[in-house]
Formats: C-alpha cells, sequence, structure tokens
C-alpha cells in the first residue's frame, strides 16, 4: 500500500484528505497548528489549548464515521454565548483540558470518528507565527498575516516564534512516505508554516518520496499578490530546500463572476506561466458550485474550491503513474 503525506492545513488538506480517502492508501496529514483567528483563535485565547480547527478539518475528511458524527464536528453555532464556535474545536478543548498529552486527544477524536489514516499535529508547542516583508515590516500572528490585505511587499521569510521543534512522528512519518502532497491552501498561513517548524524541511529534504504541489486557484491578496505558478513553486522549493516532482494545476474554465468576485477584493486566478515545465500536469479541479459558509462563521473564506472528487482523482492518476 502507498504512503502518502500531505501536508498542509485548513480547507486544501480537507478537500485533499476526502478526495483520497475512497483510494486502497496509506494516508497521513501533517497539519499546521499556529491558527489564530475564528473560534480557534477564541479557544486559543481563552483557554490556553493548541488551536484546534485545521486538527478537526482533516479528522472530519478521514472519518468513516456515521454521518451524524461528521456534521457535530462541522456544526457552528449561530446564536448565544457560543455564537461563531464549532462544535467540534470545543470538543478538541475540551479533550485537550482533560488529558495529559495532546496526542491523546488525536486518539480519542480519531477513534469516535473512525479515521481512514493519521492526523498528525506538525508540533506539539504553542508558538506565533511570523511573516517578515521585503519593506522590512514583521507581522506576528496568523490571523494578522492571513488579513494583512493592505500589504503590497512580498512576505520575505515565515517564521515562528519561540522555535519548536517537530512532532516526530511527523518527521516518521515523512520519511517512509512514498508520496510528499504539499497544498493546495494559503501559502504563508497553511502550509508553509508546516516548513518552519525545526526538522520538517530537513526531513522532507531527505526523503526519498515523490513531491506532488497541487497549485492554488486564485491569488491570496497581501500574501501571493500577483503571484503565478513559478512562484508558488520557488516558495516552496526555497523552504524545503529541493525541487518537487510534480506540479499540478487546474485547467478548468472559471466562471467569469466569481473572476469578477475574486477581483473587487484584488485578487485573480494563479496564472500558469510553467507551461514548457516537464513537471506540470494539468487537469479540470475545479468544483462548478459556489462555497456558501454558515452565517455565523464571520472568517472570510474561498468562494471557489478544488472539487474533492476531481482532485482525488487527479491525484491518485499521478500516484500510480
Amino acid at each position: 500500500m502507498k504512503k502518502v503525506v500531505i501536508i498542509g492545513g485548513g480547507t486544501g488538506t480537507y478537500v485533499v484528505l476526502s478526495g483520497l480517502k475512497k483510494y486502497d492508501l496509506k494516508l497521513s496529514a501533517i497539519v499546521t497548528m499556529m491558527d489564530s483567528g475564528g473560534s480557534t483563535g477564541r479557544l486559543r485565547d481563552q483557554l490556553g489549548v493548541l488551536p484546534p480547527g485545521d486538527i478537526r478539518q482533516c479528522l472530519v475528511a478521514l472519518s468513516e464515521a456515521p454521518d451524524l458524527w461528521r456534521k457535530l464536528f462541522l456544526y457552528r453555532f449561530e446564536s448565544g454565548d457560543l455564537k461563531g464556535h464549532n462544535f467540534g474545536n470545543i470538543f478538541l478543548s475540551a479533550l485537550e483540558m482533560s488529558t495529559n498529552a495532546y496526542q491523546d486527544v488525536i486518539d480519542t477524536a480519531s477513534y469516535i470518528l473512525k479515521t481512514k489514516g493519521d492526523v498528525i499535529p506538525v508540533t506539539f508547542e504553542k508558538v506565533t507565527l511570523c511573516a517578515k516583508y521585503l519593506d522590512g515590516e514583521t507581522i506576528c500572528g496568523e490571523k494578522f498575516i492571513d488579513t494583512a490585505f493592505h500589504k503590497t511587499s512580498p512576505i520575505e521569510s515565515l517564521f515562528v516564534k519561540p522555535t519548536a521543534n517537530a512532532n516526530q512522528m511527523a518527521t516518521t512519518a515523512i520519511s517512509q512516505a512514498d508520496f510528499i502532497i504539499i497544498g493546495p491552501g494559503d501559502l504563508y498561513t497553511s502550509l508553509i508554516p508546516n516548513l518552519v517548524i525545526e526538522g520538517i524541511a530537513s526531513a522532507i529534504k531527505q526523503s526519498k518520496a515523490i513531491i506532488i504541489v497541487p497549485i492554488n486557484l486564485m491569488t491570496k491578496q497581501g500574501q501571493t499578490t500577483n503571484y503565478s505558478v513559478k512562484n508558488h513553486v520557488a516558495d516552496i522549493e526555497k523552504y524545503i530546500g529541493k525541487k518537487v516532482d510534480v506540479i499540478l494545476i487546474n485547467n478548468g474554465k472559471i466562471d467569469q463572476s466569481i473572476i469578477d468576485y475574486y477581483a473587487s477584493h484584488q485578487e485573480k486566478p494563479v496564472q500558469d506561466d510553467l507551461t514548457t515545465d516537464k513537471r506540470v500536469i494539468v487537469d479540470d479541479i475545479i468544483m462548478r458550485t459556489v462555497y456558501t459558509k454558515f452565517k455565523s462563521d464571520v472568517v472570510d473564506r474561498s468562494m471557489l474550491r478544488h472539487d474533492t472528487d476531481k482532485l482525488g482523482a487527479a491525484l491518485f492518476k499521478i500516484l500510480n503513474k
């Protein structure tokens, strides 16, 4: 059975895991632990817990439990003192406060949700994500980097404070992997945050696994403003210290109304400027329906997303080449 490690966090990783779950693969998700916005950020600030949001999404993506459990872990309260909070986030936070080790949280939730695969926090240490921009400014806090729409200067470097060591399970999974998938997801708040944890980049560099990068559909204002495919790949390669092997790019047509919506937010489709690169594979991997978020969800969400089944099928084809 092929061993596949997915590195990321958030919706992009959720889609990849959901798409690959139906295939006969050994899946491991290495998940960022720097989220500080929304329900996750409130729980982190008020209770001092590790951020549960990205872990929850991966657990649900890999779940083979009855539909009610998956719905519960995705349920978001729309009124009262819990307005905006996600049930799964509260559940994981309560587990953390009731156990002696965070791995017990993962093990218990995985048992309840009957996960097909492993969900691995990139680190168990509490850290703050910081971005240094080319203009000299440094912004700390994942939610502030994520919403720094005013920034026109590129991010020069990403780091965490204090420095943190990787979860040993993460480096072991990387060393044993046949394939490593990095993305899709926000480059500087979902993907690269994993790569700046001590031990992750070096494990990837030493790994013999084939590295696959599914490219984001749209740019992100203040984070990947005007980024092309080449820019996305170059930034990932900078942090892992080696070339990636496969670059998966969407060639499905994006509806003009969606392009116009993103343009109003100074964002646009990621331009494919690696057309002659032999590592590139193109496929129609976008979802045709527009994502609608919960009314109580105050966090901005991407309305255009990768299609779970199409992305899963495209990746599975690559895994079997």
